[in-house]
């Protein structure tokens, strides 16, 4: 890869990680439901006007807009609202890689191998120690919400494979259409009646900007780098830089917040980040240490 795209790569790592940061300062100003709906608003207008949409089946366009934005934002947005540290929340997101795998062999028939075995024993250890919450610093609650938002990702993760090659921008503009009104209603029901008025009475800058940042740089401009740079090297070069997001999430948040990485954090930070690295990685060092890839001497 040239010094100029590793540089754009990193740049949407560091953009995905200071996401969380966002979305914590967000939740400063707004109650999740209506953030979400809010986000999801901008997300689709006016970048609408100028996207094409995507040539997919419209159930397919529905099924993403609630995987992604009512499931996978709803779920995570309540979560970091109930107590879950947003820096461990980027950590525990990346279980999604996981449920991907279980959700595409079920409905894709996609086999399982060994590593990817080894890689989800090791990361749901990590997961583990989260749950049993050695600091008490995590609410069950929380911890279950942030999983069902990797679940509910995971199930996007379906929707795309199913859709094969698609424009992956205008996906994400046209699918952004759907979580607004049903998020909305939610927050009416759940959040009260009166709480998009009585919280845009009180909006703040700092929430207008990070509600600005998860819209058009978290999710158009992300997106559009990062398809532009599988299109021109594969996603086998690209994607493990999404790994770095949760060094820069925990990071972030550490800095902005001032969130404690904790051992518990650690430990299990690098048991899920290990476990991920053996998924995506396990088939590749297999095949370099086999015997039959060794030349003759």
């Amino acid at each position: 890869m040239r010094l100029r795209d590793i540089a754009l790569a990193l740049l949407v790592a560091v953009i995905w990680g200071f996401n969380f940061v966002a979305i914590r300062m967000g939740l400063a100003g707004l109650p999740p439901m209506l953030l979400v709906a809010v986000r999801f608003a901008l997300s689709a207008f006016p970048a609408i006007l100028f996207v094409p949409r995507p040539v997919v089946a419209p159930r397919y366009l529905l099924l993403y807009g609630l995987f992604m934005g009512v499931g996978q934002a709803g779920l995570l947005y309540g979560g970091i609202k109930l107590g879950m540290p947003a820096g461990l929340a980027s950590i525990v997101a990346q279980s999604q890689a996981f449920f991907t795998l279980l959700l595409a062999s079920i409905f894709l028939h996609e086999r399982i191998f060994l590593h990817n075995i080894v890689g989800a024993c090791v990361a749901f250890a990590g997961l583990a120690l989260v749950a049993v919450r050695f600091d008490a610093s995590v609410p069950a609650i929380g911890l279950l919400m942030i999983l069902g938002a990797a679940f509910s990702w995971g199930c996007g993760n379906i929707v795309t494979r199913k859709l094969g090659k698609v424009d992956p921008i205008g996906l994400s503009v046209w699918s952004s259409l759907i979580p607004p009104i049903p998020m909305f209603l939610l927050s009416v029901l759940v959040e009260g009646v009166d709480a998009p008025g009585r919280v845009l009475q009180s909006l703040g800058a700092s929430t207008i900007v990070a509600t600005a940042y998860t819209a058009y740089l978290a999710t158009i401009l992300c997106y559009a780098l990062w398809a532009k740079l599988i299109g021109e090297y594969g996603a086998g070069r690209v994607a493990p830089f999404s790994m770095l997001v949760p060094f820069f999430g925990v990071t972030g948040t550490a800095l902005v917040f001032g969130e404690p990485i904790t051992p518990l954090t650690l430990v299990a930070g690098a048991l899920i980040m290990s476990g991920l690295t053996i998924h995506v990685f396990g088939a590749r060092l297999l095949r370099r240490q086999s015997p039959s890839s060794n030349p003759a001497r």
